[in-house]
């Protein structure tokens, strides 16, 4: 093994400890002769981080099987391989989400559908139902900062035409619907442990499922298809066991720090929650200011505090007052801020751009139905909606009294512009 004390001290110089202290953790580094870690999440001499971070995540969030990956994005990549969907599909994703929801889609040979999002800012149930045709296969139900999906509705859409459904928790790791952890709704969840996460390991993420068979594909895919069956070196069982996959591999370093955050995440979720619930309770909604609407309020994840403007000009307004009182808010959808979020943005599917000539999977054969009418005005509720929200982020830090000065400089700008 060549990872020893020189890799352990240089992932301690990442905190920022002075000389000093360095000094003396090597001291007591270099005090005991101990064998080097393996670094690899397999094959090591005694049970690896990264297994004892899947199997408390899957205790904390209610899961049968929760898969260890690299980051969100191979977490979607690994549920949609799983799922079987490729070349021929569609599958709906809202327009208001971070762009590797819909890149995956392109990434697995599938045409992504760009839907509408309410006033929850996730996915219409109303227009989801309306962008369904006969090739639609699944739907990526995105859990946007922080707030649930209004996973009722959506769920009895997918039931209907029975469509794959998979969460996109990388915003909301920790929330809840209904008494349901997000996650463990629709047939997947995938969640993002990237560093601007409510937990973080770096990179990093999770696939959630509660399907024995589901849960093998997608290990498979995410290990080369190394084949993670209960005998990996036997026949096919079934069709669908052997495949090739890719490289999704979780290290044990970042699995050690997943793990630490996973013992803290409730913790960062009562904090968050207190304090949004401590600002939001105090906010006077009137005419010309509404808050985002909360499927569940008790199960927000709380990262972030949405507000509403009757029009794009008097939300600038808002933000400007807001922002002169020591209020952190800013506009989600500015023509001048090329935002990776908003779908107006993503002129890899709107252009149809591919990474190869042929421009597949917009040109594939497989493909029978009729291209969604793709363009920058195609969800006008979605831009609408953005161009009048106001977003304030929320933090686990807060003390009370910090919490009740932002709730009244809200209320103060508003007063100011309104009125």
């Amino acid at each position: 093994m060549k990872a020893g004390r020189e890799e352990l001290m240089e992932i301690i110089d990442l905190w920022g400890y002075s000389e000093d202290a360095q000094a003396r953790i090597r001291e007591i580094l270099e005090s005991e002769d101990v064998p080097p870690p393996h670094l690899f999440r397999y094959y090591g001499d005694r049970p690896g981080k990264v297994e004892q971070a899947e199997r408390l995540f899957e205790r904390t969030i209610g899961t049968p099987h929760a898969l260890a990956v690299n980051s969100g994005t191979s977490a979607l990549m690994a549920a949609i391989a799983a799922a079987g969907i490729g070349p021929g599909d569609e599958v709906l994703v809202p327009g208001y989400t971070f762009f590797a929801s819909a890149s995956v889609v392109v990434a697995s040979r599938a045409i992504p559908v760009i839907v509408e999002v309410d006033e929850t800012l996730n996915m219409d149930p109303e227009d989801m139902a309306r962008r369904i045709t006969p090739q639609t296969r699944a739907a990526v139900i995105v859990h946007m900062k922080g707030n649930p999906a209004d996973m009722d509705p959506l769920m009895r859409v997918a039931a209907d035409h029975d469509l794959t459904v998979i969460e996109d928790v990388a915003q909301a790791c920790g929330g809840s619907y209904h008494g349901k952890r997000l996650g463990t709704i629709g047939d997947f969840g995938c969640f993002s442990f990237d560093f601007y996460k409510i937990a973080q390991s770096g990179e990093g993420g999770f696939v959630a499922t509660a399907d024995d068979y589901l849960y093998m594909r997608a290990q498979s895919w995410h290990d080369t298809a190394a084949c993670w069956r209960p005998d990996r070196y036997a026949e096919e069982r079934r069709e669908g066991e052997l495949f090739c996959g890719e490289n999704y591999r979780m290290s044990e370093m970042q699995g050690a720090v997943a793990l630490a955050q996973i013992r803290k995440l409730d913790g960062y979720i009562g904090a968050l929650r207190a304090n949004k619930k401590r600002i939001r309770d105090q906010i006077e909604e009137r005419d010309g200011l509404a808050l985002r609407r909360q499927p569940d309020p008790e199960g927000d994840a709380s990262t972030s505090l949405v507000m509403f403007a009757d029009s794009r000009e008097l939300a600038e307004e808002m933000m400007a007052a807001m922002r002169e009182r020591g209020v952190g808010v800013g506009g989600r959808f500015d023509q001048t801020v090329r935002d990776w979020h908003v779908y107006s943005y993503w002129e890899h599917i709107l252009e149809q751009k591919t990474v190869t000539d042929e421009g597949c999977p917009f040109t594939c054969p497989y493909y029978e139905g009729q291209l969604p009418d793709y363009g920058p005005e195609m969800c006008p509720n979605t831009l609408d909606l953005l161009s009048r929200s106001m977003h304030m982020g929320i933090s686990d830090t807060w003390s009370p009294e910090e919490c009740d000065r932002i709730a009244e400089a809200i209320n103060s700008a508003v007063s100011e512009v309104l009125g």
